[in-house]
C-alpha cells in the first residue's frame, strides 16, 4: 500500500519514424515498468509515439535511430537501450519526482535516496 494519495505519473515518448524501432523500445519500456512496479506499485506510465520528423526534431536532430524522452528529458537517441538502462532512467525520473514533492511538502511519504 502506498502512502501517496495520487499515482506516480511518468510520461514516456518514443521517438522514431520506423515502427519496428518504436515497437522494440516500447517492449523495453513496458518490461522496465513491470520491474519497477514491485518498488513503486502506484506507478502509471503514459507512453506516446512520436512518428513524424518535426516532432522528433523538437527533442533531437537524430532521425536514423530511436530516441526516448522521459518526463520531457531526452535520455538517449543513438541506439536501442537495454532493459536495465530503461529501468535506471525510469527510476531516476521517479526519484526526481518524489524529491520535488518531498521538498515542496506535497509528498505523502518519506523520500529515501537509493545508493
Amino acid at each position: 500500500m502506498s502512502l501517496r494519495d495520487e499515482p506516480l505519473n511518468v510520461s514516456v515518448k518514443i521517438l522514431s519514424t520506423k515502427s519496428r524501432q518504436r515497437y522494440a523500445v516500447r517492449r523495453l519500456v513496458t518490461a522496465a515498468c513491470e520491474s519497477l512496479r514491485s518498488e513503486y506499485p502506484d506507478l502509471e506510465v503514459n507512453i506516446t509515439d512520436i512518428k513524424d520528423g518535426a516532432g522528433i526534431e523538437a527533442y533531437t536532430a537524430v532521425l536514423v535511430a530511436p530516441g526516448l524522452v522521459i518526463n520531457e528529458k531526452l535520455v538517449y537517441d543513438l541506439w536501442i537501450p537495454s532493459k536495465e538502462q530503461v529501468v535506471c532512467w525510469l527510476g531516476d525520473a521517479i526519484r526526481e519526482q518524489l524529491a520535488v514533492e518531498w521538498a515542496s511538502g506535497e509528498g505523502g511519504g518519506c523520500y529515501e535516496k537509493r545508493i
